[in-house]
């Protein structure tokens, strides 16, 4: 069976630098061949530094891969889902490319952007930089735990990994990106009760909240679809926190095997299931960008590097 690349189902990290460009360069070939170079920067910073847990995704944007890699093409890789209703709006800016770099150190994750950067710029226009890092205790800058209910062990393969059910692309990953921007001002302006209410869990400790209803954020992107018999998510998400002195935020990042639970889950937050039935907490973070990507498997970057 194809290898999937080692991010996909990596542990949360300490830090990350997502690289976003776009390819100016109309010779394919030639970025094929880098991107499995920069497979082999991944595997020499995590040997020489196996503490700090290097790990690392590239991805290939929906419009971009079928340029990059023609003939067959992922079955459900498709362009972002873009929706809008009244203000709350998830609009699609995907990349030709996206590099996902992680790692323990944020000195590790610094040198590897570097390297794949100096590899690929005669190729490609950087869009945009975006540091992320762990936040307390693996908590949104909101201060709520996010993405408690991840799939575990085994499971995460079964979730984030393409199987048989696309031979051509088994060990592939469907990913998709949302730049969110919080607005930190207003959201600590409400009360901790009310925060609660919007989130529909308890901050402290994650529990169910008393205040939850239809419109509660864990309720609105945890729908029913996106779970199994047992509770367990259909999506994998690997967000972080990012922040500076003018934005603070929150880069989602979800893996999965298929396209149509990222699509089931921002259909909820944005419609809900009835009018009026969305997720409160858009009322106070906007997303900025969206992407759809596709990241392929080991054997497939590197094979197709060879043609």
């Amino acid at each position: 069976m194809s290898q999937p690349q080692k991010g996909i189902c990596a542990e949360p990290n300490l830090h990350a630098q997502f690289l976003h460009y776009n390819v100016i360069d109309e010779d394919e070939q030639a970025i094929r061949a880098k991107l499995a170079r920069v497979l082999d920067i991944f595997d020499h910073f995590d040997n020489e530094h196996y503490e700090a847990m290097v790990s690392g995704v590239i991805c290939i944007g929906s419009d971009y891969f079928s340029e990059l890699y023609p003939g067959l093409r992922p079955i459900e890789l498709s362009p972002f889902p873009d929706m809008q209703c009244d203000d709350r709006i998830a609009p699609s800016k995907t990349c030709d490319l996206l590099i996902q770099i992680r790692a323990d150190r944020l000195d590790i994750v610094h040198a590897i952007s570097m390297e794949v950067h100096e590899l690929l710029h005669l190729h490609v226009e950087l869009i945009d930089d975006i540091r992320g890092f762990r936040y307390l205790d693996g908590r949104d800058l909101t201060g709520f735990i996010d993405a408690d209910d991840n799939p575990r062990g085994l499971d995460k393969k079964a979730v984030a990994v393409i199987g048989e059910e696309d031979p051509d692309f088994i060990g592939g990953c469907y990913v998709h990106t949302q730049k969110y921007l919080h607005d930190m001002r207003r959201w600590q302006l409400l009360s901790e009760r009310r925060q609660e209410q919007v989130m529909g869990r308890t901050r402290e400790h994650h529990l169910l909240s008393e205040e939850a209803n239809a419109n509660s954020h864990y309720i609105r992107s945890r729908v029913t679809d996106l779970s199994d018999s047992q509770g367990r998510q259909h999506l994998l998400r690997q967000s972080m926190p990012y922040a500076n002195m003018s934005e603070q935020g929150l880069f989602f990042v979800s893996h999965c095997h298929s396209s149509q639970p990222f699509r089931t889950m921002l259909q909820s937050m944005i419609f809900g299931m009835q009018a009026d039935e969305y997720d409160a907490f858009l009322d106070y973070t906007s997303a900025q960008t969206g992407g759809a990507y596709f990241a392929p498997s080991l054997d497939f970057i590197k094979l197709r590097a060879q043609s």
